[in-house]
């Protein structure tokens, strides 16, 4: 890789962690609409979350990390190369160096167990690492935290975060589209997700911009 290319990567990559919080379908759909929208995609999934998303999706998502790339890969419609799944210790991949990593990075859902290691620089894994990565580097770490109700070591530990210039973004749909599908609860965080890293989408009509509610 040419070091355009290697600086055209870290620019349009997005490097994507699934903990074990709940919440595993707001990860799965906005690996797929990075996908979409033509983006590479670093996917880091704790073990933890590999249960979750057994337990609250039908993907049964393979162990090994070769395969479960091969598994995204086809469930997602990414070209060849475009997205590939990360193992906790894979620390010569792209993401475990400031040369390399993307220069963005969201925790989808983020456990506080997670955000706590992230708030104190832990990165006792790769994904704890690509997140310490991308602060110090001075990028976009956006982290949905999914849990209730928050205690104050949580509070704490997101509100250092955001004074290093990290966005937290709890998955807390809206309601005023009168959503009638789980998918569009879903669609709306990943939407404001997509908003925060500059990818367009039309995955939720925009406040004052969706049609007038009709009363009959």
């Amino acid at each position: 890789m040419t070091k355009r290319e290697n600086g055209d990567f870290r620019r349009r990559a997005v490097s994507v962690g699934m903990t074990g919080a709940s919440g595993a379908q707001y990860g799965l759909r906005l690996i797929e609409a990075l996908v979409s929208a033509d983006r590479e995609v670093l996917v880091m999934i704790s073990k933890t979350a590999q249960i979750v998303l057994g337990s609250e999706t039908d993907c049964k998502l393979p162990g090994r990390s070769l395969d479960a790339t091969r598994f995204l890969t086809k469930a997602t419609g990414a070209r060849d190369g475009q997205l590939r799944v990360l193992g906790e210790e894979e620390w010569t991949s792209p993401v475990a160096s400031g040369s390399g990593s993307p220069l963005t990075m969201v925790v989808c859902p983020c456990s506080m167990a997670t955000l706590a290691a992230i708030a104190h620089g832990a990165s006792d894994n790769l994904l704890e690492r690509a997140a310490d990565v991308v602060i110090k580097e001075s990028g976009k770490l956006i982290i949905v935290p999914r849990e209730t109700p928050f205690s104050a070591i949580h509070l704490e530990n997101m509100l250092q975060l955001a004074r290093l210039g990290c966005v937290i973004l709890p998955a807390n749909p809206g309601f005023y589209n009168r959503p009638t599908r789980v998918d569009e609860l879903v669609d709306f965080i990943v939407a404001r997700i997509l908003d925060q890293i500059g990818v367009a989408n039309d995955l939720m009509p925009r406040w004052g911009l969706a049609p007038p509610l009709r009363d009959d």
